[in-house]
């Protein structure tokens, strides 16, 4: 890992106005929050390719399913708790029945929104997400993985939906990472452990892995970049390779990425897996590190429980 750190949603803004650059179908709708999400980047660059929908969020769902329709390939962005919650039967009926062509790309996910505290912390859009028909779900780490998604997920048919955070995080992978939609990137051979991780907490996986290093614990991380369709075969080949299983997510632990990863050893290879997330609860109000130090989700807790 480098010292850079930078938040995913910055990396966001940067690769749709390099995206938008070389493709004149690209479209981008915000609802009033292009500041926050870095679409501004863009609307700044192509004010005709983007639509700032006010605080309307439902009605950007459905303009976005109307300008698939016509051909376009858009982009609409908000935070987490109003793409997934607010605009839910948008999505299901209009996006996904369909299966229209849209990216849904929620920024601010997750208890490391901070301080906006816990209506702001949408920990329930993975598992409303995954489990809608015809979506693809994809949670990123870093700059690298996320420039990499906006790009693939533009090529790729169908909707999808892409998490990203306001927390500033380590940048991971360097540009020659090779990604593909759909499989996991195990990162380390190790037969200790494995740590499954998604989003912000791929950086506290390789955090914990580098001190269980020294301990003489040696652990795998794989970065579950692809929630749905998730990585069936890197599951049980960690399963039936390592010790112990453990995921790590900053989201609730009912129906995420714990809840996944399970669905699939339970149909395969059954065997232990310890969850760690939000158990069940809301959010709070505070700094990020603290919050995630407050619900468990750190290398911290990762080792404690190898």
């Amino acid at each position: 890992m480098e010292e850079i750190k930078k938040a995913t949603r910055e990396s966001y803004g940067e690769a749709l106005l390099e995206l938008g650059k070389e493709n004149n179908n690209v479209v981008v709708l915000d609802a009033d929050l292009s500041t926050a999400t870095k679409t501004n980047l863009f609307a700044k660059e192509f004010p005709e390719r983007f639509f700032d929908m006010g605080i309307a969020e439902a009605n950007m769902t459905g303009v976005a399913a109307g300008l698939a329709t016509c051909g376009k390939v858009p982009f609409a962005s908000t935070f987490a708790v109003f793409a997934a919650g607010r605009s839910y039967d948008q999505i299901r009926c209009s996006i996904a029945y369909p299966k229209l062509n849209v990216k849904i790309c929620a920024t601010h996910s997750g208890v490391t929104v901070g301080e906006d505290g816990a209506t702001h912390q949408m920990l329930e859009d993975i598992s409303m997400m995954r489990t809608m028909p015809n979506m693809t779900v994809m949670s990123v780490c870093d700059d690298t993985e996320t420039k990499w998604a906006v790009r693939e997920i533009s090529k790729f048919e169908g909707p999808v939906y892409l998490r990203l955070a306001r927390m500033k995080t380590s940048v991971i992978y360097d540009e020659n990472q090779k990604f593909e939609i759909g499989k996991g990137i195990q990162i380390g051979e190790g037969t200790d452990a494995t740590i499954f991780a998604t989003g912000v907490t791929v950086e506290q996986a390789l955090i914990a892995k580098k001190v269980l290093k020294e301990k003489g614990i040696d652990v795998r991380v794989v970065d579950v970049h692809t929630i749905k369709p998730i990585d069936r075969e890197i599951i049980i080949k960690c399963a039936k390779e390592t010790k112990k299983l453990i995921s790590i997510e900053d989201h609730s632990i009912i129906g995420g990425l714990g809840s996944a990863i399970a669905e699939v050893l339970t149909d395969e290879y059954p065997t232990k897996l310890t969850r760690l997330g939000v158990h069940d609860t809301f959010g709070k109000s505070g700094k990020d590190e603290k919050l995630m130090e407050y619900f468990g989700i750190t290398a911290e807790n990762i080792i404690k429980e190898i």
